[in-house]
């Protein structure tokens, strides 16, 4: 089995528990809007058996290769019971003037939002969906499939309840992220953006955009910014300079997670934690 990026790598790592290790095709640190693949993926994403992917509107390099591919792949997107959210064109993105607003292109209003991993309700459709076509490869390993299915759902009502806990001093605290990657976790756990510096990260800003967004970031006060590994964006620096504003990371994509059982989980709680111990320490 082969995993487009690392948190499926995580849930299908749960369903296989005991059998086997998952394979995913992204690095640690890799974008999956514009990955280049090289050869040896090309032919890894053409010899497997089994091929889960977010879907076009994520892993905007793959539709081309699957194009050539004899066996299954499965979008996950596309599956029924996911629950998507799609992309608005709300105030909450803009600064006062409106002026600050330069969404990368898979953000576009009305196009789906891909982030779908970050709701545990997903994740337990995905690992369902895993442990179906695994069973039928496998046929030997079925029970096990099914049981590992069982503990990841037992698991999922745990860590929801967890981080629910975990939140809930800080439901109504506003915070800033640059990327507009985290609404399925936020809408999952009660919690809510105060904006997005959706720059483009082939675009830098002009000075009256970043004058705009550092206006609205101070009149909040003491915040916190999160941007994503690996990169902190440039710009991050000079929108806080001054103002009292802590800068810190989200890892939505679980870039250095351990690929075991309870990893999922563990990239789930670990936003929790990095959210919350940011906006508890202002």
């Amino acid at each position: 089995m082969l995993t487009s990026i690392k948190p499926l790598q995580l849930i299908a790592a749960a369903v296989q528990d005991g059998i086997a290790v998952p394979e995913v095709l992204l690095p640690p640190g890799a974008s999956p809007h514009n990955y280049a693949l090289r050869p040896s993926d090309v032919r890894r994403v053409q010899d497997v058996d089994l091929l889960y992917w977010i879907g076009p509107d994520m892993e905007t390099f793959l539709p081309r290769v699957l194009a050539g591919r004899t066996k299954a792949s499965v979008p996950v997107q596309s599956l029924p019971g996911m629950h998507l959210r799609h992309f608005t064109a709300s105030s909450d993105h803009h600064d006062d003037d409106g002026d600050a607003d330069e969404h990368d292109h898979d953000h576009r209003p009305g196009s789906v939002d891909a982030h779908l991993w970050l709701s545990s309700v997903n994740a337990r459709v995905i690992a369902a969906k895993m442990a179906a076509d695994l069973s039928q490869a496998d046929p030997a390993n079925a029970a096990r499939y099914e049981s590992n299915v069982k503990a990841f759902d037992a698991r999922m009502d745990a860590v929801d309840a967890k981080i629910k806990q975990r939140v809930a001093g800080i439901t109504d605290k506003p915070y800033f992220v640059f990327h507009e990657a985290f609404d399925y976790f936020e809408e999952a756990y009660g919690l809510k953006h105060a904006g997005v510096f959706a720059v483009s990260s082939e675009v830098q800003p002009g000075a009256q955009h970043v004058a705009a967004m550092r206006t609205r970031l101070a009149t909040f006060g003491k915040t916190c910014v999160f941007s994503e590994p690996p990169l902190r964006p440039r710009l991050a620096e000079t929108l806080s300079a001054g103002l009292p504003v802590k800068l810190a990371e989200l890892d939505g994509l679980g870039g250095y997670t351990p690929a075991t059982a309870q990893g999922y989980e563990q990239l789930l709680s670990k936003l929790a934690d990095d959210l919350a111990g940011c906006l508890e320490s202002l």
